[in-house]
């Protein structure tokens, strides 16, 4: 069912420092930030070669990158992004196989444009999954 690794998250307490680090000092390709209000996030993308890792930063105190960031002051992996060529149809295979879609179940569009939902990381060994149509 699931395709390629997207993306990997990885939730930050500065933002501009992190962007420096990865173009700067590792010499990738990153984008412009972009605040989502929708998912009260702002993120930029590190473009790789094989996936990309995506860079959040809180966009408001409901954020739940700032809950994320309260328990992990540092930072860390939030969460690992994998493409789906079907949505509704992975959701539903994915429910009916018992995992949990966070929020309403209905997909949202995500960073890409394209559709989105999260699976419960209880369901997947502590680790928030995200689906994203392709």
């Amino acid at each position: 069912m699931i395709g390629k690794l997207n993306h990997i998250a990885i939730a930050v307490p500065d933002l501009e420092t992190a962007t420096a680090t990865y173009r700067d000092t590792l010499g990738a390709a990153v984008s412009m930030p972009l605040d989502l209000a929708e998912h009260g996030v702002t993120t930029v993308f590190v473009d790789l070669p094989n996936t990309r890792i995506e860079l959040l930063h809180p966009l408001g105190e409901s954020s739940p990158i700032q809950s994320f960031l309260e328990r992990h002051p540092d930072g860390g992996i939030h969460h690992m992004c994998f493409e789906v060529d079907d949505i509704i149809v992975a959701r539903d295979q994915l429910i009916s196989e018992g995992a949990r879609v966070l929020g309403n179940g209905e997909p949202r569009i995500g960073a890409h444009g394209k559709p989105v939902l999260f699976l419960h990381p209880k369901d997947f060994f502590g680790s928030l999954i995200e689906i994203e149509q392709v």
